[in-house]
């Protein structure tokens, strides 16, 4: 189990993959916004929660048949089940959109369950329910097709790839309008303290932008502006 501080928690709910992939950036981290992978529905803002993970492989016509004697939706109902609360599902589905990775019944499921949200390079079906629904999905796009005819779920709770982004358990996703971002758990507290800290002092320079400033000395700020800045932030914290 990943527990996040109630601070780190209110700071990455407050705050853009735009910044946080900034902050990750200027610690040498290029590759931590997910590819591919948007909002669907109006409710994919403000997701946080570290990551379970889930794989798919190919599927293979002698196992994923719709008469095969296995069922090959095991595994991935035995995920809906075991996803812990709080926690974001990742699916591993090789940007394959061919097919759906989930659908409103299994939404349906981890939303009551609890779980923060679902991640999918793949596709997702019931997209029109799924988008109404009070619970964060974000997918590469709608597909109508089940899941076997493309995707076998193999494993989870291991090292993926989604959306062309290494995904380990327990990492912490972020999700905004924008997609997802990943940060790594081990320095999430002070990504997420900078990046808060970074919004402030954008918002400071934004404000200044609508009213008509001009660019220089403001973004990039100087000294000065700092300083004013300073005054401004200690003045809105009180």
């Amino acid at each position: 189990m990943t527990e996040l501080s109630s601070q780190t928690r209110t700071y990455l709910s407050t705050t853009s993959t735009a910044t946080l992939t900034t902050q990750l950036f200027r610690r040498g981290l290029r590759n931590a916004f997910l590819q591919g992978v948007r909002p669907l529905g109006r409710y994919g803002c403000n997701m946080v929660g570290p990551a379970f993970t889930l794989r798919y492989i190919p599927a293979r016509e002698d196992l994923d048949s719709y008469h095969s004697k296995l069922d090959p939706n095991a595994l991935q109902r035995e995920v809906i089940e075991f996803v812990p609360p709080g926690h974001v599902l990742v699916m591993d589905c090789r940007g394959d959109t061919r097919a759906a990775s989930a659908g409103d019944i299994y939404m349906t499921r981890l939303k009551i369950r609890g779980v923060a949200g679902v991640v999918s390079d793949g596709g997702i079906r019931d997209s029109g329910p799924i988008s109404d629904m009070e619970f964060p999905v974000y997918c590469a796009g709608p597909s109508a097709p089940t899941n076997r005819t493309v995707h076998h779920a193999i494993d989870y709770d291991l090292p993926i790839a989604c959306g062309e982004v290494a995904v380990y358990p327990g990492d912490i996703m972020v999700g905004d309008a924008d997609g997802v971002a990943v940060i790594p758990h081990s320095i999430v507290d002070e990504v997420a303290c900078d990046a808060a800290q970074q919004e402030e002092l954008e918002a400071f320079i934004l404000r200044r932008v609508a009213n008509g400033e001009k660019l220089p000395g403001l973004y990039p700020i100087n000294e000065r502006t700092r300083e004013e800045y300073a005054v401004w932030a200690a003045q809105n914290r009180r």
